[in-house]
């Protein structure tokens, strides 16, 4: 995959190859994200922030990406503040944003909004969530974390063993996380869920189709086994048709140290792509796991800043560039479309 210039709207555009590149580059900006070294290589540059529904790690994690490689960023949070409230198509509007923007950071809740949006942008976008649909660069900083995780522990993604618990069927994390994990060898997954919030079937059968064995379990005691890693979810409250309907699956599967303790092997990887639910009757990451030092969800959120700043990087074309920052050096290589 050619990054320079491109959309990142799905990550069925990654293969394995373009995974290791956006991971090399990660990992080139940890001095940076650590503060341990300054770059300006993007001064000058905007990035628009365009997020319309509700977000606090994504947004802020894309802005402080954006800020510590030099950038600027411009926020719109609200969609009743923005000229779509108002009847404008999304293709207008991103006529209109992409003349602002260097690159565009966008989430909507309908699925499919982003790519729409990105088909008449003339700055690059990438998708920060669209409905239940994808969120590719949560998938992306999920994968690094496994990586470095398993890593510690002398094992590589390939063989991994996981189970993936909660609410699957609207996950929208889970589901680029899944078809990210397909391009990989030799994955057993469990997938632990209600029955009514299991995974949609176009997802098993795409595992399926690469090789990969797929279990499905409705009791969390059983699917938490002989696992490498837990990627625990929460209820996708906003994406059920009444709070009386989400209320039924609040705190169902909850894992705490208890259970992690009598079921897990030693050293299993807990993970969670946040925010977890920490209401008394809905926790499904227990505060006890607070100290267990397997608990990896902190470490998440930090990877989330290098894999920011890795696409940032890639598509606009600035990975050699990065410690080009003395004064008067601005950033001129956009690259724009007609």
């Amino acid at each position: 995959m050619d990054f320079v210039g491109e959309h990142i709207l799905s990550v069925d555009q990654f293969e394995r190859t373009d995974i290791d590149q956006v991971f090399r580059v990660a990992d080139m900006m940890e001095p940076y994200a650590h503060r341990v070294k300054v770059t300006r290589v993007l001064q000058g540059a905007i990035l628009s922030n365009m997020f319309f529904e509700p977000s606090t790690r994504t947004r802020v994690s894309f802005g402080c990406a954006f800020n510590l490689l030099g950038g600027d960023v411009r926020e719109t949070t609200d969609m009743g503040s923005s000229a779509i409230a108002k009847g404008e198509s999304l293709q207008d509007f991103a006529r209109v944003i992409s003349g602002y923007s260097d690159v565009i950071a966008m989430r909507h809740p309908d699925e499919g909004s982003v790519a729409e949006f990105a088909s008449a942008s003339r700055a690059p976008v990438i998708n920060g969530g669209d409905g239940t649909n994808e969120h590719p660069s949560q998938a992306l900083l999920d994968l690094y974390t496994m990586q470095k995780e398993l890593w510690s522990r002398r094992k590589t993604i390939d063989g991994l063993r996981i189970a993936v618990i909660g609410d699957l069927k609207y996950g929208r994390a889970v589901h680029s996380l899944l078809k990210l994990l397909a391009v990989f060898d030799a994955v057993n997954v469990h997938l632990v869920a209600p029955p009514d919030l299991s995974i949609p079937m176009d997802i098993v059968e795409f595992l399926q189709s690469r090789g990969h064995s797929v279990t499905t379990f409705d009791r969390l005691e059983e699917g938490i086994q002989s696992v490498d890693i837990l990627y625990v979810t929460r209820t996708q409250e906003e994406r059920f048709s009444s709070q009386q309907e989400a209320d039924r699956y609040r705190g169902l599967f909850r894992l705490n140290q208890t259970v992690y303790t009598k079921h897990c092997e030693p050293n299993t990887v807990i993970m969670h792509p946040l925010p977890r639910d920490s209401r008394r009757s809905a926790q499904e990451l227990s505060e006890d796991l607070d100290s267990n030092p397997n608990l990896a969800i902190f470490r998440q959120t930090d990877n989330g800043i290098l894999i920011r700043m890795a696409l940032f990087a890639l598509v606009l074309d600035i990975v050699d560039r990065v410690d080009d920052y003395a004064a008067g050096v601005t950033w001129n290589t956009r690259k724009r479309r007609s």
